[in-house]
């Protein structure tokens, strides 16, 4: 497993991206993370009993650092149990205190801190809801600092921070990682339209999407496409919705087998702290009378209890943060056909372009094509 040595201007230590992988191209850290550490210890912004809040700090660079040079009380805020995993993870590699203060993005602060530091979010909706969710939790005297890479920094992102804290100075931009400095000037909540609700009048079904969630505002086109599928599931007990998102795939799954008088127990599974927030209120909503549900925040089916599972659905990602790639979903699909009884069936609906058949063929005993059109097709892969 690839591990590297990460020497910032505050500590050294050793570091690992999750999931963990063989010949891993990509770093646990960026230079963002460079350029922050180095701006903390020039100008001495932390001690050791600085209270520090750390958001979206992604596989534990910042939170390793600073409690390497004994910062003690840190928390951790953000929208990712992977980020989670691989900060306990690495801290524990490093030998370093583990009880930092893990809080889900779903969550509201109730503490004040000394200094919060923000790794900027993919999602601009993620970041103006963190952003809002700082008001009355900085201590007077206090900074709060971002850091990102220039080419995730439209001009957009600077009038989020001047809309939601104060006018905003940047740093010179190094090895293109730039700080945002914004001073706090009006950090006092504001009215957001997150969760965001609409209705699908084609599934006769009402959507209540947080702000990390991927199509807030309309059922994506791939969801659409595979749900049009949905009469020819098989009869299935227990059913996962892998990377459920909205959960809008295993809300349909549990109507048809409803329909079918097949008693059904479906398992909500996603890394997404508001991805399981939005599920399990949209799966409340569609079947109130139905307590047959479970839902789990997990690194893919990692963290599941062992199941006897008849049915997987799945919509993979095919990128993590920034990254792209087919690493998760292949995890996905290896971690799906160990979890499957016998006959079991993953069902996956993927973009046409990913070249995601030739590997699925090497693990089941059977793959067949279930539909197809210009942008998707769907895979049924029988155990």
């Amino acid at each position: 497993m690839s591990t590297e040595t990460f020497t910032s201007a505050v500590a050294t230590t050793r570091l690992q991206r999750l999931p963990l992988q063989n010949q891993q191209s990509l770093r646990a850290w960026d230079a963002a993370d460079e350029l922050l550490l180095k701006h903390i210890a020039s100008q001495q912004l932390v001690q050791a009993n600085s209270k520090v809040l750390l958001i979206n700090d992604h596989f534990g660079a910042l939170s390793v650092n600073l409690a390497a040079v004994n910062v003690a009380n840190i928390s951790h805020w953000g929208d990712s149990y992977i980020s989670q995993l691989a900060t306990t993870h690495n801290l524990q590699a490093n030998q370093l205190d583990t009880s930092l203060h893990y809080l889900s993005s779903v969550a509201p602060l109730t503490e004040s801190y000394d200094l919060i530091l923000i790794k900027l979010a993919k999602v601009t909706a993620l970041l103006e809801t963190q952003l809002n969710g700082l008001a009355a939790h900085l201590n007077d005297g206090g900074n709060i600092i971002a850091a990102g890479m220039c080419k995730h920094m439209p001009m957009s992102t600077y009038k989020v921070f001047e809309r939601f804290i104060g006018s905003t100075n940047t740093s010179k931009a190094e090895k293109k990682a730039r700080l945002i400095f914004p001073k706090v000037e009006q950090l006092q909540k504001q009215e957001l339209p997150y969760p965001i609700s609409f209705t699908e009048p084609s599934l006769d079904l009402s959507l209540s999407n947080h702000a990390n969630v991927f199509s807030k505002e309309s059922l994506d086109i791939g969801a659409r496409f595979f749900i049009d599928q949905f009469q020819q599931l098989p009869a299935a007990q227990n059913i996962i919705d892998l990377g459920c998102g909205n959960g809008v795939l295993g809300i349909i799954a549990k109507r048809i087998m409803q329909q079918n008088r097949i008693d059904s127990h479906i398992h909500f599974v996603d890394e997404s702290f508001m991805a399981i927030a939005s599920a399990q209120q949209n799966y409340q909503q569609a079947h109130q009378q139905s307590k047959d549900a479970s839902f789990y925040h997990s690194e893919c089916l990692s963290q599941l209890p062992d199941l006897p599972v008849d049915l997987i659905l799945c919509n993979p990602p095919f990128h993590q943060q920034h990254s792209t790639g087919d690493y998760i979903a292949k995890r996905m699909f290896s971690q799906s056909y160990e979890r499957l009884k016998p006959q079991g069936q993953l069902w996956v609906v993927a973009n046409r372009h990913l070249p995601y058949a030739p590997y699925l063929k090497n693990i089941f005993s059977r793959c067949n094509t279930i539909a197809k059109n210009n942008k998707f097709v769907i895979y049924q892969l029988v155990k």
